[in-house]
């Protein structure tokens, strides 16, 4: 067992344009004020990272670094989860989504999906050169607008979508693969990857790549009424990165998990602050502990009704009392003692 790394923040909700939330410095103090130990970085956003120059100069990370070292904190992981989202898009989505994309692709598919990948790669190389193991992105999404199909969905849509989705990917795998970094999907919904049966299909489709791993969030799965717990059980050898998360669903006689077209306030499933949903987190932590999870249990703040200030507040304490200090020993060692043959063969009546 291991203990989890933390408490650590996601920075992507938090930016903004008023101090201390315009800058990584201002904001790296700011957190690290808050006693968070690491935070992930969005990737996308040049006012906490140079995606490129992260790629392209060892120097200029190791420079980031130091800084953030001075203040106590370190990178977890970088995030693409815009530009992965765009690797795969659906055309009834293109419009939307463009808003993800620099001005020099959009209205252009064919354009935006290579700026994509380009963006992936970058982030492999940058977190290569940042000394990270693990990389939080999306899948993106081609068929999600047939997830509950009406009319039917054609013979083979399936397998096609997710032939094509694995086609997409893995040359961004492998690439990741030479950089020696996983890539951890979201599984989300909106993506191709929203449960556990779609990643173990297109974990089919890459053919099991090692490096097609996952980032685990709970809220996700509060959202769809899946066993949170029970996935750590099936999924922890590819768990690799952690959102700590809360959410609640409350389905009444008038909506459930589609949410009936309403705002987040509105919806049976909204996403909480820390400890004001439903996400059991104390067993959540004992089973990631229990399977050996070796990463870091980052704050993804979302919540509709509390200030974010508050929530970021509240979860760095809620974050240290929860991760688990495992074990080095077994408890009931003092009444044991070491291997006795003749005397095992006496217990088994052998």
């Amino acid at each position: 067992m291991q203990t989890i790394k933390g408490p650590a923040i996601f920075l992507a909700q938090f930016m903004g344009d008023e101090a201390p939330f315009n800058s990584l410095d201002s904001i790296s103090s700011w957190v690290a004020e808050k006693g968070y130990k690491g935070i992930q970085i969005p990737s996308w956003d040049a006012r906490c990272i140079d995606l490129q120059k992260a790629a392209e100069s060892k120097t200029y990370c190791d420079e980031l670094k130091g800084k953030l070292a001075d203040k106590g904190l370190q990178i977890t992981e970088l995030s693409t989860h815009l530009q992965g989202q765009l690797v795969a898009v659906n055309p009834a989505y293109d419009e939307s989504f463009d808003g993800f994309a620099p001005d020099s692709v959009k209205g252009n598919p064919k354009a935006r999906t290579e700026w994509a990948v380009q963006q992936l790669k970058y982030a492999a190389k940058a977190s290569q050169n940042l000394g990270l193991d693990a990389h939080a992105t999306f899948s993106g999404a081609l068929m999600w607008h047939t997830v509950y199909p009406w009319p039917q969905r054609p013979a083979g849509l399936v397998e096609q979508g997710f032939a094509e989705l694995a086609k997409r990917w893995l040359p961004i795998l492998n690439y990741f693969d030479e950089c020696g970094v996983d890539v951890c999907y979201e599984i989300h919904p909106g993506e191709d990857l929203h449960d556990g049966v779609t990643f173990e299909m297109f974990l089919d489709h890459v053919k099991g790549h090692k490096r097609a791993n996952l980032l685990y969030d709970p809220s996700h799965f509060v959202l769809q009424a899946m066993d949170y717990l029970q996935y750590i059980d099936f999924y922890h050898e590819r768990i690799k990165m952690f959102h700590v998360k809360d959410a609640e669903f409350n389905p009444t006689g008038k909506q459930g998990v589609y949410g009936g077209y309403q705002s987040w306030v509105n919806r049976a499933g909204r996403f909480r602050s820390l400890g004001d949903g439903q996400v059991d987190f104390k067993s959540i932590f004992s089973k990631l502990t229990q399977y050996g999870y070796k990463g870091w249990a980052v704050l993804e703040w979302e919540c509709c009704i509390k200030d974010p200030v508050q929530g970021a507040t509240e979860g760095a304490p809620f974050i240290a009392s929860h991760i688990i200090k495992a074990t080095e020993k077994v408890f009931d060692d003092f009444a044991g003692g070491g291997p006795d043959v003749e005397l095992n063969k006496r217990i088994l009546g052998i």
